[in-house]
């Protein structure tokens, strides 16, 4: 757990400094996530990042069924799904005023949610929005991801350098490969894993060679 609450609090703090250096304009602009602009994928983040503060309020299930891996099963992305979450994003987007809002408003809703987990007990369980039964740390684990994650588009989007964590990298590196080393030969550092296995950059030819011929296979987020 404190690994992934460091990471969190990591990624989570350096993206807020991001916001708070924004100019107005910066809101307006196009996404890797189309339709989303950088408002609405930042409504998104924000929502993502404080939705432990009411999962910690509701009482907590028996046992846990699903693992941050498998939260992000193939069947939470359907069309559907999709859809009310590329609208809820772009709801809450147009409640934003500004810079100085949108940066409040997610601040708040980190902090709340990081001082919500502070005060848990140690094994913990949530139950998500989807219905699953998780312990607090996965739960958390995905939240770093949808931070950091989230973190390299919103740099693509404003012609910035990523400023993923190492902290956050790691995690999120270690999810997506279920903990084991990538291929001989490779030599990604894990913000580069990352970009790669997510689709944020292209793998060369030499580079799918080197992947499909040892077998390596990294976690499917859906699609």
């Amino acid at each position: 757990m404190e690994t992934v609450r460091v990471a969190f609090r990591d990624e989570c703090g350096r993206l807020e400094e991001v916001l708070r250096g924004l100019a107005e304009a910066d809101l307006d602009r196009p996404t890797p996530c189309p339709p989303w602009a950088v408002r609405d994928l930042l409504a998104h983040v924000s929502t993502g990042a404080g939705r432990l503060v009411d999962m910690l309020a509701a009482p907590a299930p028996e046992r846990a069924e699903v693992d941050a891996a498998g939260y992000f099963g193939a069947a939470k992305f359907t069309p559907e799904v999709d859809s009310a979450r590329i609208d809820s994003a772009r709801r809450e987007a147009r409640q934003l005023a500004g810079v100085a809002e949108v940066a409040d408003g997610f601040a708040r809703a980190w902090r709340a949610a990081d001082a919500a987990v502070a005060a848990q007990p140690p094994g913990r369980l949530v139950r998500t929005r989807h219905g699953d039964a998780m312990t607090l740390t996965e739960f958390l684990r995905t939240r770093v991801v949808e931070v950091g994650v989230h973190g390299l588009d919103l740099a693509d989007a404003l012609d910035r350098r990523p400023w993923l964590t190492p902290t956050a990298a790691q995690v999120v590196a270690d999810l997506l490969t279920n903990g084991r080393p990538v291929p001989d030969g490779l030599g990604w550092d894990p913000l580069t894993l990352v970009r790669k296995a997510t689709g944020r950059a292209p793998l060369t030819d030499r580079e799918r060679t080197l992947v499909d011929r040892s077998g390596f296979r990294w976690l499917s987020f859906g699609g």
